[in-house]
């Protein structure tokens, strides 16, 4: 499967979910972006249209890329949390929920993230 078939995959997943999730100023989005090497992910408030927090798996020092994704989750809640955000609704990205992904995800659950 080429490159740009795969991407534009993605981008139809990716616009099927953001048809039904929304940030709002109660509930801002948690969005993730997954590459090969790092997976960076926000808190955005769609109605402001600015971003809350921020956080990427580059800047952690751990081994795999599943641990580095852990620790930016718990980095990600901790940098939400001083800024009042607590529940979030989750936003994919397009990527399919396993992985580095679901791993992340419950490190964000974990680390006191409600979604």
């Amino acid at each position: 499967m080429s490159l740009a078939l795969k991407q534009q995959k993605r981008a139809r997943r990716h616009r099927r979910v953001r048809a039904k999730v929304s940030g709002t100023e109660a509930r801002p989005r948690l969005s993730i972006f997954k590459s090969n090497t790092r997976l960076v992910a926000q808190i955005i408030d769609d109605a402001k249209g600015t971003t809350i927090a921020h956080a990427s798996s580059a800047d952690e020092k751990a081994k795999t890329p599943r641990e580095r994704a852990e620790a930016a989750a718990a980095t990600l809640a901790k940098r939400a949390k001083e800024k009042g955000v607590k529940a979030v609704v989750f936003d994919r990205g397009g990527f399919q929920y396993l992985g580095t992904v679901k791993a992340f995800a419950d490190a964000a659950r974990a680390a006191g993230l409600e979604f």
